[in-house]
């Protein structure tokens, strides 16, 4: 399996993510939305990459956009095809793992490599908070909990246990700050604040909108993961506005629903009043705080923890997908239905 954490391509670059390089295709208002194989803890770049990660996340967001449209009424996503556009045809520079290395013709290498990596979105405006729904009690909501009875500051009952299902979800946004600088929890009155900022008129709609389809989108993907044996206790969502339609829509964007964006724990290995067994990046931030490195630059993972979380996103899929992941999974210009 490789592993991707570079990439230099031909087109403009216009972000760099955590995780993800976003580049402009030329004569298109699209973009490509290329998902690397890096990996980021408590707002931090690790040194060692996680082999096919991008790809396992590039294909199970693909998985839910389309479900997820399927159950869930005007929900609108920015994904308009998986892979690379024809037009490109440089791919100039591509680190690649020690452990790993490509065999075969290097070009033709390189270009799968990106392209099962890579998906066509629609350019969009994205709104500048990270819309997070709870289905459970843990992580930071669990500190915060222990701290002062609250949960960033909204208010919960006495009495509860790390780890313990909420009597129905709850929508708790973030800031969405630049690389290199922790989010912050914020109230939704401050969400909304935020998206005033931009769209001064619509705000309380779009705030509105925001949280609706979030909690919609949690509920679909809870029931729907529950049937296959994974718990979501928590997951982050983004959104943006398409404002060519009448009225303007709110859409989802980026990745969805992946193990690094959500909280999966073994409903079959669930307990309350504990840490649970998860199956997403938890078992890095575990690690790093064993290690006394979290939040610490320039750490490099041992061999055995890239391998335990490579073999841990994968099996996330393959529960939820319902199909055996391989690695030579390509996404040569398929087109969504």
């Amino acid at each position: 399996m490789t592993t991707l954490t570079k990439i230099d391509l031909q087109y403009e670059k216009i972000a760099s993510g955590k995780v993800r390089e976003l580049y402009r295709i030329p004569g298109s208002e699209s973009l490509l939305f290329i998902t690397t194989d890096r990996i980021s803890c408590f707002d931090v770049i690790l040194e060692t990459g996680i082999p096919e990660k991008g790809a396992i996340l590039t294909r199970l967001s693909s998985f839910w956009f389309q479900l997820l449209q399927a159950r869930i009424p005007n929900l609108r996503t920015h994904l308009l095809t998986l892979g690379i556009p024809p037009s490109l045809q440089t791919i100039r520079h591509l680190p690649r793992s020690n452990h790993s290395p490509f065999a075969g013709n290097q070009d033709q290498v390189l270009y799968e490599e990106i392209q099962k990596r890579s998906m066509i979105v629609q350019r969009l405006k994205v709104f500048p908070i990270e819309s997070i729904v709870r289905g459970y009690i843990t992580g930071s909501a669990w500190a915060s909990y222990k701290k002062d009875g609250t949960m960033h500051g909204v208010t919960l009952p006495e009495g509860l246990q790390e780890s313990q299902k909420f009597d129905k979800p709850v929508w708790t946004p973030s800031t969405k700050a630049e690389q290199g600088v922790k989010d912050e929890n914020i109230s939704p009155e401050e969400a909304a604040s935020i998206i005033r900022q931009t769209y001064p008129e619509d705000y309380t709609e779009y705030a509105a909108r925001i949280e609706e389809l979030s909690l919609a989108i949690y509920h679909e993907a809870s029931v729907y993961a529950a049937e296959r044996g994974i718990i979501i206790a928590d997951t982050k969502l983004e959104f943006a506005l398409d404002e060519s339609t009448s009225p303007p829509s709110v859409v989802l964007v980026d990745e969805v629903l992946t193990p690094d964006s959500s909280r999966f724990w073994s409903a079959e290995k669930y307990e309350v009043g504990r840490p649970q067994d998860s199956l997403d990046k938890q078992f890095v931030r575990d690690w790093l705080i064993d290690k006394a490195l979290k939040g610490k630059e320039g750490v490099k993972l041992p061999r055995e923890i890239v391998e335990r979380t490579s073999a841990t996103y994968i099996e996330a899929y393959e529960m939820l997908v319902g199909e055996k992941w391989r690695d030579e999974v390509t996404f040569l210009n398929s087109e969504l239905a």
